[in-house]
C-alpha cells in the first residue's frame, strides 16, 4: 500500500527553521519503507536547503495536495490546512491552551485526523518524540551565557548561530567557570541534555550529601530528583510513583538546596498539584541563595517562582526583584537571573531535527505499515471523521469555547 508523506514547510512567526527529517534520515525511511512515497515542500528557513533534499532524489515541489500524510514540527496556520489529510505537529492544544482553540476547530471543520508529536506515547503513556534533550542542551549553554553577562566574567556568542552541539561545548569549554555550585533537576531528557553539557565540561558531579555539606575549590553539579527536593508530610519515604499519585501528601524540602546553589537548571517535569519547588516567598529569604536559574521547563507563574514570563531567543535573560516580585534589568544587584526561553531547541535546528527524525522513523513510520501493531497511531490521534477521539473527548469544551 502506497503512501504519501509530505514534508511540510513550516510556516509559524517567528520562523522555526527544524523539520521532522533531515536529508539523509529521510532517505533512510525510503530505504526502509519502499511502498512510501516522500515529498518534501520547498522552504527557504529550514536548516536543511531544498538542495540537500534534490541530491538525495526526493521531489521538492510547492504542491502537496496529493500526499496523504503531512510531517511538521510546530502549528501550521489554519489557512493552510489542506482538508481531509493526516496531520503530525506541535499542535499546542491539548492543555486547552486559549491561543489554539481555532486551530483545532478548524481541524475538526476540515475533517483532518491531528497526531500531535506530544501525543505519540508507548502502551505506559511514555513520550517517544520530542526535542526535550536538545532544549536541555541548549538551556545549560544559555545559562552558563546569562551568568557571564552578569557579573561580566566571559562573554559566550549565542546559541543559534553556532552550527550543534559540539560547537557550543567548545564555548563552553574555552572558559573559566568559578567555583560554583550547580544544581540540575529531573530525570528526562531535559535534564539528560543538560547533564550531556556538565559532563562535556568536567565539571564534577557530586551527591546530594556532599552538595548540601561541603564546600569545593572547583564547580561542581548535582543532579537531583522529586524524592530529593519534596518529602512526605508524615515522614515516610514510599518511591517516585507514590509522589506521582499522590502529591497533595508532599512538601517541597527545595530550600536545602536553595540554601548552597548559585546556578540552577530547572529540567524537571512538573505534575499538576505538586507542591512549587520554592514560591515568591522562599525568595525573599535569607536562605535562598540562587543567583542564576536556567528554567528549561518554563513553567511561567508557577513551581520555580522566579519565572514571571517566557523569554525570547532574541532577548533570552531578564532580572526577579525578589522583593517587588517583579522584573527588572538584570545587572541590578538585586536581581536574579532568569533565563526561560520556551522555545529552546530552535537554537540548535540541525542536531535537534536529526535526533528528531531518528525517533520518528523508530516509532512512527513503521506503525504505518504493521498495522499500528503497537497502538501508536491509535493513542495519539486527537481527531478523526470531524470529531475528537474518546481520549480528547474532554477538549470539547475548550473547543466549543465554553471554557
Amino acid at each position: 500500500m502506497n503512501i504519501k508523506f509530505a514534508i511540510i514547510k513550516e510556516r509559524k512567526n517567528p520562523p522555526d527553521r527544524r523539520v521532522v527529517f533531515s536529508p539523509a534520515k529521510l532517505a533512510e525511511a525510503r530505504n526502509q519503507f519502499p511502498e512510501a512515497t516522500f515529498k518534501v515542500e520547498s522552504s527557504d528557513i529550514r536548516v536543511f536547503s531544498d538542495e540537500e533534499y534534490r541530491a538525495e532524489g526526493f521531489e521538492v515541489t510547492n504542491d502537496i495536495t496529493d500526499c496523504d500524510v503531512m510531517l511538521g514540527v510546530k502549528e501550521v496556520p489554519i489557512e493552510h490546512l489542506i482538508p481531509n489529510k493526516k496531520y503530525f505537529y506541535f499542535s499546542h492544544t491539548i492543555k486547552k491552551q486559549p491561543y489554539n482553540r481555532k486551530l483545532l476547530k478548524a481541524m475538526l471543520d476540515k475533517n483532518i485526523e491531528m497526531f500531535d508529536h506530544e501525543t505519540i506515547v508507548n502502551s505506559k503513556g511514555f513520550r517517544l518524540i520530542g526535542f526535550g534533550r536538545y532544549a536541555g542542551i541548549v538551556g545549560a549553554y544559555n545559562g552558563f551565557r546569562a551568568w557571564g553577562l552578569k557579573y561580566d566574567a566571559f562573554n559566550l556568542p549565542k546559541a543559534g548561530p553556532l552550527p550543534d552541539q559540539t560547537a557550543l561545548i567548545s564555548e563552553l569549554n574555552a572558559i573559566s567557570i568559578p567555583n560554583i555550585k550547580i544544581l540540575l533537576t529531573g530525570s528526562g531528557k531535559v535534564s539528560n541534555g543538560a547533564q550531556e553539557m556538565l559532563d562535556a565540561m568536567h565539571i564534577r558531579s557530586v551527591s546530594v550529601e556532599a552538595y548540601l555539606s561541603q564546600t569545593f575549590d572547583e564547580p561542581v553539579y548535582c543532579k537531583i530528583d522529586v524524592l530529593d527536593y519534596n518529602k512526605r508530610k508524615d515522614g515516610n519515604i514510599i518511591d517516585v510513583f507514590d509522589f506521582f499519585n499522590n502529591p497533595q501528601d508532599y512538601d517541597a524540602n527545595f530550600m536545602r538546596f536553595a540554601k548552597v546553589t548559585d546556578y540552577y537548571i530547572a529540567g524537571h517535569f512538573y505534575g499538576d498539584g505538586a507542591p512549587y519547588l520554592y514560591t515568591r516567598d522562599d525568595v525573599k529569604s535569607n536562605d535562598f541563595n540562587i543567583k542564576v536559574v536556567a528554567d528549561v521547563s518554563c513553567d511561567v507563574d508557577g513551581p520555580v517562582a522566579t519565572t514571571l514570563r517566557a523569554s525570547t531567543i532574541a532577548d533570552p535573560i531578564y532580572g526577579y526583584d525578589p522583593e517587588t516580585e517583579t522584573e527588572i534589568d538584570y545587572k541590578d544587584d538585586k536581581a536574579i537571573v532568569v533565563m526561560a526561553v520556551d522555545n529552546l531547541p530552535c537554537e540548535l535546528p540541525k542536531d535537534a531535527s536529526e535526533g528528531f527524525g531518528d525517533m520518528f522513523l523508530e516509532h512512527v513510520i513503521p506503525a504505518f505499515f504493521n498495522r499500528d501493531a503497537d497502538g501508536i497511531l491509535e493513542r495519539a490521534k486527537i481527531t478523526e471523521n470531524g470529531k475528537l477521539t474518546e481520549a480528547f473527548s474532554y477538549l470539547q469544551g475548550y473547543v466549543d469555547g465554553l471554557e
